[in-house]
């Protein structure tokens, strides 16, 4: 099942086995959360983490002695284990009996975010497994999380104010949790949040200024693209950072203008966010690969030029900024 079905579920009972997989990590943060809130009480007694890569043959009996634990003054005990990834002869030798027969009082809560070394045992096709898909949610989904927040806490925010968050943070629904709260609490005595309020409030972290500064590049707006160098190394980031961001950020936008492929399938191939993949594509198509593969190769000799001493990193930064908005203009006065 998708996650946003998953609260709906428990009101039916919880399932005696779990399997949360994806890229997301704030489901699987929140579907523990909200399994402890329901069922668990004494988390000292009847709560017990294990680690996965660590379980091997005869250790996975620890695994199965664990989840037969009945629970001690609370509804259900909980077992989590991380990065659970059994050879087909194991998984038939130690855990199948008791994915056929669990505990019914306990919840198996298994939770994989690394890629499993060698062939494994497809859990979501086992016994009394209920798979929660954890992957990346739709922009649609997001949006819908966002609102449902404000409306929650009772407070109004229109269309514009839930885009600006999602495209402040990349689509990453942990730093849109956060982001969120932080607007929330901001805006309880009005009950209302503006886009003004979004971009007072909510922290766009250096990607996405490097996002808005390849923006301002294709509007040809040296002004912003220049203004937002200048925010980043305000906060920190030096002349050498800034560049190794721009290269990073036009190495990213060229491979996503070769891949033709859905943005999910880029975002998986590139190990990116599927909604960071669909903003870069969009911005690839508008520069054109030509000219992205031009702005990588020029930022790329600029910290060449540092490493060989040829330049200083403000020079080379400096350069870089009047080659991509002038070209070989910038090299001959104009002429």
């Amino acid at each position: 099942m998708k996650f946003v079905l998953f609260k709906k579920s428990l009101e039916e009972g919880a399932a005696p086995i779990y399997l949360f997989d994806g890229e997301e990590e704030y489901f699987k943060e929140r579907g523990e959360e909200m399994l402890k809130e329901k069922y668990l009480q004494e988390p000292a007694l009847n709560y017990t983490v294990l680690h996965g890569e660590t379980l091997k043959g005869g250790q996975l009996s620890a695994l199965v002695a664990a989840a037969q634990c009945v629970p001690f003054l609370s509804p259900k005990r909980i077992v989590k284990v991380t990065d659970l990834f059994p050879s087909e002869k194991d998984f038939n030798t130690y855990l199948k009996d008791y994915f056929e027969h669990p505990q019914q009082d306990t919840i198996l809560f298994i939770v994989n975010s690394a890629a499993p070394k060698g062939k494994a045992a497809d859990l979501r096709k086992a016994p009394n497994v209920t798979w929660v898909d954890c992957s990346r949610a739709d922009e649609e989904t997001v949006l819908r999380w966002i609102y449902t927040q404000f409306r929650r806490a009772g407070i109004s925010a229109d269309t514009e104010c839930c885009e600006r968050i999602m495209r402040y943070c990349l689509g990453d629904m942990s730093r849109i949790s956060g982001e969120t709260e932080k607007l929330i609490a901001y805006a309880m005595q009005d009950k209302k949040v503006t886009a003004q309020d979004v971009d007072l409030i909510v922290y766009r972290d250096a990607e996405y200024k490097t996002y808005e500064m390849s923006n301002a590049l294709g509007l040809k707006n040296y002004g912003k693209f220049v203004s937002v160098q200048q925010e980043l190394l305000s906060k920190g980031m030096d002349e050498i950072s800034v560049l190794n961001s721009l290269a990073s950020y036009f190495r990213g936008l060229y491979e996503i203008s070769l891949i033709r492929k859905s943005d999910a399938e880029t975002a998986k191939i590139l190990g990116m966010k599927e909604y960071a993949v669909k903003m870069s594509r969009r911005q690839a198509d508008s520069l054109g690969a030509k000219r992205v593969k031009e702005c990588f190769l020029c930022v790329s000799d600029a910290l060449n030029s540092i490493k060989s001493g040829e330049l200083s990193a403000p020079a080379a930064l400096l350069a870089v900024n009047a080659q991509l908005f002038f070209g070989n203009d910038a090299n001959n006065g104009g002429e």
